[in-house]
């Protein structure tokens, strides 16, 4: 009887000082190392990515974000601001239904095969208001010149980046909208268009967030 009790007492220490010590590698030590290692050396991917603007966190440069005016009353689907470079559909967003305190977006393709009804209507639809927006008095965007990104949501519905494509068929109607000479809104577009990773990963892009706040920079120095 003594033995067995103290074989359990025995146990029960060592199965403690296992707990205890891993509960310290790997919840304290570990984690500590982790984040020491990150901050360290990758301190802007590591909080996120964030993009400043005038000492002023305005979002990451991971995550996309609409560029929409407020919601006139009865509708339900906000226009967008065209005084901005657009970014891609958001199609595949769900909607909040936890949290109804905050209008949260939830990130999501649409899974909608390539023959749906739906989203060859959605992409017509796309199609047929990149035209519209985007044609002022002296310059008409075709059909032909609208690029894939600019019609369809990527796989997160999140993407930050556009296609200079899409970027070069915006031009005009931001220069329009904010009383800029074409070529200075060109050149913005040119000067953040980014190459392949690596030279040879995913294609050209421009993130429409730095782009925006170097739009409004410009606008401001105006």
């Amino acid at each position: 009887m003594n033995n067995s009790v103290t074989n359990t007492v025995r146990l029960f220490g060592a199965g403690l000082r296992a707990l205890l010590m891993l509960t310290l590698v790997t919840g304290v030590i570990y984690p500590l190392l982790v984040t020491g290692v990150a901050q360290g050396l990758f301190h802007d991917k590591a909080n996120g990515s964030e993009i400043e603007a005038h000492g002023k966190v305005v979002g990451s440069s991971l995550i996309g974000q609409p560029y929409n005016l407020p919601l006139k009353k009865g509708q339900e689907t906000p226009d967008p601001d065209l005084k901005w470079f657009q970014g891609r559909p958001a199609n595949g967003l769900g909607t909040n239904s936890l949290n109804t305190q905050y209008s949260l977006l939830l990130s999501g393709a649409t899974n909608l095969a390539a023959d749906s009804e739906d989203l060859v209507q959605q992409v017509k639809d796309a199609k047929a208001a990149v035209v519209r927006n985007n044609s002022v008095p002296g310059y008409t965007v075709k059909p032909s010149q609208v690029p894939a990104d600019a019609v369809t949501s990527s796989g997160s519905g999140l993407d930050p980046d556009i296609s200079p494509r899409y970027a070069d068929i915006q031009v005009h109607r931001v220069a329009v909208k904010n009383g800029l000479p074409v070529a200075q809104v060109r050149k913005l577009v040119e000067d953040r268009t980014e190459g392949r990773t690596a030279g040879f990963i995913g294609e050209p892009r421009v993130n429409v967030l730095e782009l925006n706040i170097a739009l409004k920079d410009l606008v401001a120095e105006r």
